[in-house]
């Protein structure tokens, strides 16, 4: 056998620190990604697996919803506005049939509104159910994907009872609604309160204090109280940091004041307030307060006609107006314009969730990559919203 005949010494080598130079590596995260709920695109800068600056790009779903609505009659806006969140059309509908009917002077009859009140809040349930479920595939958990889906399922049978539709209802018009409650579709409801109240407890045991999701969302993309205000966050993502801010109970509008229910904030129950799983648990009982809120409204929703107040013709007057309402996602802003003809001079829409991804270029910086796609499922966005 050949010998080494190199000496053999022990050495070590010794290189300056200063000599070494790393660069940062520029990822595309979307726009076709599993995580990013949609079409956004996050380009992100790193440093090995550690997030130096992330920067969210829009515009991959842009269905122009604004100049269309100048360009259509005033009620044929309202299949637009399905198409912006279209996890919560019924609340979609009703923000902008609300600001019309404000505009107009317009009083919606009683059935109509405990119709409405019922399924904004099916759909605000219907829609936490989505983000809940998907959040967990986000995650790694695929199991309560399935169980969350389970129960949508039972709502979009509500729905589809009640307007002939599953995800594009086209229900809530201007003076009340499209079609009227059939027959049973109240007993309907009432089961499925009883139904779904207990499956709280399946979701909690089987996610929400499972101890790999605990540490894959405490203490990630913390979003202190001053930080959520400062970038007009709302909605759970602004609850989640401890502001206890909710427009059914602080500037109510159709029949909200009427029901009880209570406001969730976050706590930092299992770590630090305003983190990614607070942003989860807000969710989670909030489902609890609509599903209250559903009960009352069912129980107390009167008979009569729910299309007496219909309009045959919307005519808007001249004129500028601001409403808003409490989306699943936050505060969803109408500003309307008119001139008093057929059709809408603008309709500009203040999108929650547009608002709140601004906040990811605050709060992703020193943040792991895994971490990032924990801290996006958390914000609950929706493109067709945030593009419109």
């Amino acid at each position: 056998m050949m010998k080494n005949n190199l000496p053999e010494t022990d050495y070590e080598l010794e290189i300056p620190a200063q000599a070494i130079q790393t660069d940062e590596m520029t990822l595309n995260m979307g726009p076709q990604h599993p995580s990013t709920h949609g079409v956004l695109r996050v380009i992100l800068k790193t440093d090995g697996e550690i997030v130096t600056k992330a920067t969210p790009f829009i515009g991959y779903l842009h269905r122009c919803f604004e100049k269309h609505a100048e360009n259509v009659s005033w009620v044929q806006v309202i299949p637009y506005t399905d198409r912006m969140d279209y996890l919560a059309s019924m609340n979609m509908n009703h923000g902008y049939a609300i600001a019309l009917e404000r505009m107009m002077g317009l009083q919606v009859n009683e059935r109509a509104e405990h119709i409405r009140v019922i399924v904004a809040e099916l759909n605000r349930i219907a829609s936490h159910l989505v983000a809940l479920g998907t959040y967990g595939l986000d995650i790694g958990a695929f199991t309560p994907f399935l169980y969350t889906f389970r129960e949508r399922e039972r709502i979009l049978d509500l729905f589809e009872l009640i307007s002939g539709a599953r995800l594009l209802y086209n229900f809530i018009w201007v003076g009340g609604v499209a079609y009227d409650a059939p027959q049973g579709w109240r007993e309907k409801v009432l089961e499925f309160c009883d139904y779904f109240e207990p499956k709280i407890k399946e979701y909690n045991d089987i996610l929400t204090y499972n101890k790999i999701f605990i540490e894959r969302t405490a203490n990630v993309g913390v979003i202190p109280a001053d930080l959520a205000i400062n970038y007009a966050l709302s909605g759970p993502t602004l609850r989640a940091s401890g502001v206890k801010y909710d427009l059914r109970r602080d500037d109510p509008y159709s029949i909200y004041d009427r029901f009880d229910f209570k406001v969730c904030i976050g706590q930092g129950q299992v770590g630090t307030v305003g983190d990614s799983w607070d942003r989860y648990i807000v969710r989670v009982d909030e489902m609890v307060e609509s599903n209250k809120i559903i009960r009352q409204a069912a129980q107390a929703m009167p008979e009569g006609d729910a299309l007496e107040t219909v309009p045959k013709n919307v005519k808007v007057p001249e004129g500028e107006y601001y409403m808003r309402t409490e989306t699943p996602r936050g505060e969803l802003g109408y500003f309307i314009v008119s001139d008093g003809k057929k059709n809408p001079v603008r309709v500009k829409v203040r999108s929650p969730a547009f608002v709140n991804l601004s906040v990811l270029p605050a709060i992703a910086p020193g943040t792991m990559v895994a971490d990032l796609v924990a801290i996006v499922g958390s914000l609950d966005i929706v493109l067709g919203e945030i593009d419109r």
